[in-house]
């Protein structure tokens, strides 16, 4: 309901009789100075005259001013006692919110009371709603004198205007036919009732569905006027845009068999989206059927290029990915610096326990190099130096923990610091391991971040619309880690996205879902080497290109297919090319 800017005057809901109701005071206090005790009195007397206003007005008044506001309490308090025995304060409730659904009520606008006229006090009433437009008519509210002021006899037929004595208020609607979604050069991706397109499968996988709606929508979409069963966006951009390509629904508010309002249903826009067709191919062929997800952005805007498996549904432990986040966070602290020097080692001991790199290699020296090479045995401890507190601040600047941007999307997650133990926990936390939860789309933000200085755009999937930006990191950090960022795929872990003429800059992660290293010996041969379980791993790959003047961000997930660098980045790799030439 919208405001009144008349303040209403409140009763004590559910009072058993309506309250006094005072008026302006006498004015004889600012006329004693100037006149004498005779003149005083008669001025007095007129001015109380003058100032007192019919007490059924005066409730008709309070009453509309209560329903301008949605105060159904105070209203109530306004009846009399029968009135109130005849509508307990629940049915009355109901009996108004009823009615505010069915005409899609959106606001109350009550004019002023007319004067009683055979018990009866007639207010004009203006009710905007979503779908019938403006219903304007007159409500009459019968009124009772009594010995303190006046209350109202009140029946069901007074919840909207022009309801009689034994209607009821009751609505049809129908849709308009469903409008198209459009990829960003306007190839349809949806349209028609059955909702197809040229691009066959390509386009199902991003357009979604539509079907009936689920419970958890019932509310929403009675407010907007949306029939029970009508189809409604259920996944993707149907859902994202769901409002739009409905259009308004059109039907009739009828009173028992009169009508009191009828609109014909408006079509909706064709929604023109982000998504590049080519690009979308490139992630769905890439992802070659696997269970993962691709998400692909214009660094520069947030645009979503491309979105493909469960790039924003599934999320999933991030793994040395997040390296990104925790080196942002060190360097901004002063926990490291690009000077800094670490052992060259297998591993490194947290709470008295090893934390591993990956196939039990040594690595360390340089900040770059440990980043290019992704050594665990030195970020677990960076993390640990750095601290729950500001770890996980570094991460909600890099959007965890926050609303996604897009209707139907997973948030990344990271615990609030008091949750996350111990030096041995947070460190896991710091190599993406332990409680962290991300998804594709968020990484392809992040990579974005670093590509522009720092900057988080949050990511739409409309076309030209205007974006969110937020600082995740100082220009310096981004720079640094930018560069780090080109030596994994020169010469670290990521080589498998490097791009002839183009400077790629990536991070790799390979997450471990079920033990603490990747491989184990034969148990029935002790002599037995470790033998790799790429299933025990979710491969992730997050990247920009070109580093010097980013034009595409893009981040890979495949659970249970391995190392990072190994399988993701040559996904990133091929949708990369497609998206570059685009």
């Amino acid at each position: 309901m919208a405001t009144s800017t008349r303040p209403a005057r409140r009763s004590p809901a559910g009072s058993g009789s309506p309250p006094r109701r005072g008026r302006r005071r006498a004015l004889s206090t600012r006329l004693a100075p100037l006149v004498g005790a005779a003149v005083v009195a008669f001025a007095a007397g007129v001015a109380v005259g003058a100032s007192r206003e019919d007490p059924r007005r005066a409730v008709a008044r309070e009453f509309a001013e209560a329903w301008e506001i949605g105060d159904y309490h105070a209203m109530r308090a306004l009846l009399t006692p029968a009135a109130q025995q005849r509508a307990p304060l629940e049915r009355f409730v109901r009996a108004y919110r009823r009615a505010a659904k069915l005409a899609t009520l959106s606001s109350v606008t009550a004019g002023e009371p007319a004067e009683p006229r055979d018990g009866t006090v007639e207010v004009p009433v203006m009710l905007r709603t979503r779908v019938f437009g403006t219903v304007a008519g007159r409500v009459g509210l019968p009124v009772v004198e009594l010995e303190d002021g006046a209350a109202i006899d009140w029946r069901p037929y007074l919840v909207h205007p022009g309801l009689r004595r034994g209607e009821t208020l009751s609505r049809e609607t129908r849709m308009p036919p469903r409008a198209a979604i459009q990829a960003r050069d306007g190839t349809p991706l949806a349209q028609g009732e059955a909702r197809l397109s040229d691009l066959g499968a390509l386009a199902s996988e991003i357009a979604g569905r539509v079907g009936p709606a689920p419970p958890e929508r019932e509310a929403e979409l009675q407010r907007r006027g949306v029939p029970p069963g009508a189809p409604v966006g259920l996944t993707g951009l149907e859902r994202e845009f769901d409002a739009e390509l409905s259009g308004r629904p059109g039907g009739e508010l009828r009173a028992g068999d009169r009508v009191l309002a009828s609109v014909a249903p408006r079509p909706g826009r064709a929604v023109r989206t982000t998504i590049d067709p080519e690009v979308q191919r490139a992630a769905v062929d890439a992802l070659a059927g696997r269970f993962g997800g691709v998400a692909v952005t214009r660094p520069s805007d947030g645009e979503v290029l491309a979105l493909a498996g469960v790039a924003y549904s599934a999320p999933q432990p991030p793994g040395s990915v997040f390296k990104i986040v925790t080196l942002a966070g060190a360097l901004e602290a002063g926990v490291a610096k690009r000077t800094s020097k670490y052992p060259v080692r297998t591993s490194a001991v947290l709470e008295g326990v090893e934390v591993e790199n990956a196939h039990g290699e040594s690595c360390g020296g340089t900040l770059r190099n440990a980043f290019a090479h992704s050594c665990n045995s030195v970020f677990a401890p960076m993390g640990a130096e750095l601290g729950a507190e500001r770890l996980v601040a570094a991460a909600e600047r890099f959007g965890f923990n926050k609303d996604p941007g897009l209707v139907g999307a997973m948030r990344s997650t990271i615990p609030a610091a008091a949750e996350i133990g111990d030096d041995l926990a947070v460190g896991s936390t710091a190599i993406g391991q332990g409680k962290v939860l991300a998804t594709p789309l968020a990484f392809a933000g992040i990579a974005a971040a670093i590509a522009t200085r720092g900057e988080l755009v949050r990511p739409t999937l409309r076309k030209g619309a205007d974006v969110e930006r937020t600082r995740a990191t100082t220009p310096a950090v981004a720079r640094t880690i930018g560069r780090y960022m080109r030596a994994v795929v020169k010469d670290g872990t990521g080589v498998g996205a490097a791009i002839d003429g183009v400077k790629v800059a990536g991070k790799t992660g390979t997450a471990e879902l079920r033990d603490t290293t990747n491989s184990d010996p034969d148990p029935s041969d002790p002599d037995a080497s470790p033998v790799d379980d790429t299933t025990d791993t979710d491969a992730w790959f997050a990247a920009y290109a070109p580093a010097r003047k980013p034009r595409v961000a893009v981040s890979v997930m495949l659970v249970g297919q391995g190392a990072g660098g190994e399988t993701a980045a040559p996904v990133a790799k091929a949708v990369l090319e497609t998206a570059l030439r685009r």
